[in-house]
């Protein structure tokens, strides 16, 4: 095997090129500190290379460089605001809980100053840290301080010059993940057509939501990066070749996520015919496909799809053998039936065209939304609508406030060695809700503890001051390489990391039960914060999240209605609609997940109703898509023209039902409108059979399909808003007014 290959490979790993620039920074400050003679510069400048790493946004060079500015205009202000106060405890306590208030604050803004206000709370405690190690306020304070924001400011330079040389890999990276996660999805969904009886398939539903939140999650990032280059760029070719892999990326969402007709009664009614197994043959090749079309977009290699032409003309195959057959019972199916080949026809050219999108059509909108704040008062008015107890961040920031500030209460009443580490391990561990905390909770601990374990024998088998350091550089890489997926290995390496450098100026061993006992008291304090100050405990949030859903799925039909009536364009309005209502989905679907890990018995039962409510809304929403998928300007004497007052009615429904359930009221039954609309779509297509046409309408059979979720979703609706923990956050908020 050529070498190349295995580098090549190595290269489109995302943490690689983060290492290799953690690496990079590691080992200068490391030989830096050896041609100064002074080993304990080691220690300021890695705290400083990890802070400015962990605010590390995504961006083009010039942004990274915009970013990189007010990151150490952040940073400079934190850490000489420590080092004037740190020699009066009150004072220092008001401005920790102040600066950890707005900071976490300004995260409200967005996901680049979430990143920037966490980096900035982070290099804080470092200055705690490099201050308490030499006892306090001294002579060489500043120049100690200087040297943290010095590793902050030269990580940063590598980073910014990262961007400029390699500033479209992360976005291949990116949609690569985007292609490996609809192949997943597609594969899940393949499993609905299998004619197997008593499956669950509820929980087969569930698992495809979830998967779906994955891939809005992949095309949400991809957007964001793409965005982000495109400015200034427009006329970048690569950057333009990207965009239009990103918008195929979205329609095939589409057509992967529409649903022709209920699975289940296809299964009943041809379940001794090999068409559903054709089916999902073809549906489980299609994802595969995007998962190698993921790996040729990584390693620049050619894409030929040609695998699943077969699977297509086999489909075709067995349905003309149903035809044939011409079984009274069948006919009706055989409509949508052939309508699901049609979409899996159109989603195999989707597939094929997206390793060569240059074919495709260059005069469709290619305009994408910015989410970023356009104005300062914007940003403000982002700020103060979250300034309530009803916000998720606002709760977050008054809760790690009050933690930190009980740890440096503790701090000082107990006096404990090193005891800053408390308030590291609380920062990292208390997060917005309980689920996440508790997870991130339990696995630094076991971390600290394997990483206290190896770090006790590499200091005692190697005492080696150049060995040590060597293995320092080594854990570092490994924490940021491990830290979004194994949390556990990168506590354990981060902790190693300490021991090697502090070990470097002092004794490592009298370290490791501080750090233990530190990060017990710091999980301690996250762990009953998360738990007693203002829980936000999903249950509470589940209806409203229900309502949001339902909302924007309204709008995303109201957009497809347009569509019908102006002609199909797929501009920012209709991809945003569209995108918003798979968002809110998504949203859903991990609030659900993480109901499941909170305690409370009664939590059990908010999920389970929230996960029917979730099968629900994700079966309208395939509707939906479905429906979106054969969009087309209906002329005025066509007969379809006659269903769009009905899904103007059942827009209105949704709107309603939307409004009611976010006001937790009770929803009437919606059988008799649903009835009512089914009658009135039956009664539109009667013309048509009479005349004996045998073209299916697939206008009017998703709007039937989509009118018979109605009275579901009002029961499931009834439901969420009638549980403990909905009926506990409608009494508080009454309590408040």
């Amino acid at each position: 095997m050529p070498i190349s290959l295995p580098l090549r490979r190595l290269w489109t790993l995302d943490k690689f090129a983060y290492s290799l620039r953690v690496f990079i920074a590691f080992s200068a400050a490391l030989l830096f500190s050896g041609l100064a003679g002074d080993v304990a510069l080691v220690i300021p400048l890695f705290l400083g290379i990890i802070a400015c790493a962990l605010s590390e946004t995504d961006d083009s060079w010039q942004g990274r460089l915009q970013a990189l500015l007010v990151t150490l205009v952040c940073f400079t202000s934190a850490s000489f605001i420590v080092q004037w106060l740190f020699p009066w405890p009150w004072l220092f306590a008001l401005g920790l809980g102040t600066s950890t208030f707005t900071l976490i604050m300004l995260g409200a803004i967005g996901q680049r100053y979430a990143t920037i206000a966490s980096g900035t709370l982070i290099l804080s405690i470092y200055s705690m840290i490099n201050i308490e190690q030499h006892g306090g306020v001294d002579a060489d304070v500043a120049s100690r301080q200087l040297l943290l924001l010095a590793g902050a400011a030269w990580y940063g330079v590598i980073s910014v010059i990262w961007c400029a040389l390699f500033s479209r890999q992360p976005v291949k990276q990116s949609m690569a993940r985007v292609y490996k996660a609809l192949g997943e999805f597609l594969i899940l969904k393949s499993a609905l057509f299998e004619p197997v009886r008593g499956v669950d398939v509820e929980a087969r539903r569930v698992a495809l939501a979830r998967q779906n939140g994955k891939v809005v999650d992949a095309l949400n990032q991809a957007k964001e990066m793409i965005f982000r280059r495109l400015e200034g760029q427009r006329g970048s070719h690569k950057l333009n070749r990207y965009l239009r892999i990103y918008f195929i990326a979205q329609d095939i969402h589409e057509r992967a996520s529409s649903t022709h007709y209920p699975y289940s009664a296809l299964t009943e009614a041809f379940f001794h015919h090999d068409v559903l197994f054709r089916c999902q043959r073809l549906l489980d090749q299609q994802g595969r496909a995007c998962r190698q079309l993921a790996k040729s977009l990584l390693l620049n290699r050619p894409f030929d799809h040609k695998q699943s032409e077969q699977a297509l003309a086999d489909l075709r195959a067995s349905i003309d053998n149903l035809s044939e057959r011409g079984k009274p019972e069948w006919r009706a199916l055989l409509h949508p039936l052939n309508a699901l080949a049609s979409n899996l026809a159109t989603l195999e050219a989707q597939i094929a065209s997206a390793h060569n999108p240059d074919i495709t059509d260059d005069r469709r909108d290619s305009a994408l939304y910015d989410r970023s704040p356009s104005s300062l008062m914007e940003a403000w008015r982002r700020v103060r609508i979250n300034i309530t107890l009803g916000s998720p961040t606002f709760r977050h920031a008054v809760r790690l406030t009050t933690a930190l500030m009980i740890g440096y209460g503790l701090l000082q009443w107990l006096d404990p060695e090193q005891g800053f580490w408390i308030l590291l391990t609380t920062l990292f561990v208390c997060r917005p809700n309980f689920a996440t905390t508790r997870r991130f909770l339990s696995q630094r601990i076991l971390g600290t503890v394997l990483g206290l374990t190896a770090g006790w024998v590499s200091i005692s088998l190697f005492p080696q001051p150049s060995i040590q350091s060597m293995i320092a550089v080594a854990a570092g890489v490994s924490f940021f390489a491990n830290r979004e997926r194994h949390y556990v290995i990168a506590t354990a390496s981060i902790t190693l990391l300490v021991l090697c450098s502090f070990n470097q100026v002092g004794d490592g061993f009298n370290l490791i039960w501080p750090r233990l006992f530190d990060t017990l008291i710091g999980s301690l304090i996250a762990g009953l914060a998360v738990f007693f100050i203002l829980p936000d405990w999903q249950g509470r949030r589940l209806y409203r999240e229900a309502a949001k859903a339902i909302t924007n799925h309204r709008l995303y039909l109201d957009e497809i209605v347009h569509q019908y009536e102006e002609g199909k364009q797929d501009d920012l309005a209709y991809r945003l609609a569209r995108r918003n209502a798979h968002n809110a989905d998504a949203a859903l679907s991990t609030l659900l997940t993480n109901m499941l890990h909170e305690p409370g018995h009664y939590r059990k039962q908010d999920a389970d109703n929230g996960l029917r409510f979730l099968v629900l809304s994700n079966t309208l929403l395939s509707h939906l898509s479905a429906l979106g998928a054969h969009r087309h300007r209906l002329a005025e004497d066509e007969e379809d023209a006659a269903s769009m007052p009905t899904a103007k009615r059942i827009s209105e429904l949704l709107g309603q039902l939307a409004e009611q359930l976010d006001k937790r009221q009770f929803i009437a039954p919606l059988d008799d409108q649903a009835s009512e609309l089914l009658a009135q779509l039956n009664e539109q297509g009667i013309h048509r059979e009479e005349k004996a046409l045998a073209l299916y309408r697939p206008i009017q059979s998703q709007l039937r399909l989509i009118a018979e979720q109605l009275a579901p979703l009002g029961e499931a609706a009834n439901r969420l808003t009638s549980t403990p923990a909905a009926i506990e956050d409608a009494a508080s908020a009454s309590a408040k007014v």
